[in-house]
């Protein structure tokens, strides 16, 4: 009987292989130049989204995860596993994560005190609805901030909200309304208290909002670099904070 028997020690030993893989999962795979170019090359392809020189760590950073959790070897044996049949379901993650970006409640707050003064204030007497459209819309920060004004300002049944995003994945948490008390601060006071539902139970440390809010936002799953929306007009639309993502041509 040989040592390795005796001690119960094999090559196909639980903890060694378990071992084997933590240290997969947390090792960091580096992106080379050639790298970044197929991937910065892709992205383009796909969203129309263009990406410079320095956001060559931005990619590697948010690329590493699927990386490791394939167990794959290399940036570029990733690359090509998004390109085979097998990889369909992940080329979607992968555009999620080069294309999800930083969001917030009321970001930038003087464009939505201006929608609030300056457009929807000289709508108030009129029959007819306001449409909106906030693309790139994210996890729904931006939306639901809108959605507030125009409640605020209009009533209910008077406006329309059209949120779009390519990630599938943030759409369906903007669908759900579900955010971390956390970002609470970002929602001035009066609309927090008009429209902010507070979590109870096992939601506590979570909020979401009331259904007056809720119902007059429609979510879609969209490829600004596809196609428009719809043939319809809309009142306003929210696009700065993706437009810097797009070269001239593009935009």
């Amino acid at each position: 009987m040989s040592a390795g028997s005796s001690t119960g020690i094999t090559d196909q030993d639980p903890a060694s292989n378990l071992q084997a893989r933590v240290r997969h999962i947390t090792r960091t795979i580096l992106l080379s130049d050639e790298e970044f170019g197929l991937f910065r090359d892709l992205i383009y392809r796909l969203a129309r989204i263009s990406l410079s020189d320095q956001k060559k760590a931005l990619v590697a950073g948010r690329l590493n995860r699927r990386v490791r959790h394939l167990r794959l070897p290399s940036f570029k044996s990733y690359y090509d596993y998004v390109h085979s049949p097998a990889g369909a379901s992940e080329l979607q993650l992968m555009v999620d994560a080069l294309t999800t970006n930083e969001t917030s409640f009321f970001r930038e707050p003087e464009h939505f005190h201006f929608l609030g003064k300056e457009i929807l204030a000289k709508r108030q007497g009129e029959s007819k609805s306001v449409r909106i459209w906030s693309a790139a819309c994210s996890s729904g920060e931006e939306p639901y901030s809108l959605a507030m004004v125009c409640h605020d300002r209009l009533g209910t049944d008077r406006w329309q909200i059209l949120a779009t995003d390519i990630s599938r994945t943030v759409l369906e948490r903007a669908e759900r309304g579900l955010y971390s008390i956390s970002a609470a601060p970002r929602i001035p006071e009066y609309y927090l208290k008009k429209y902010a539902l507070k979590g109870v139970g096992n939601m506590e440390g979570m909020f979401t909002f009331n259904d007056e809010i809720k119902k007059g936002i429609q979510f879609r799953s969209m490829n600004l670099a596809e196609r428009k929306p719809c043939e319809s007009q809309f009142d306003c639309i929210f696009l700065r904070n993706v437009m810097i993502y797009f070269d001239r041509e593009t935009k």
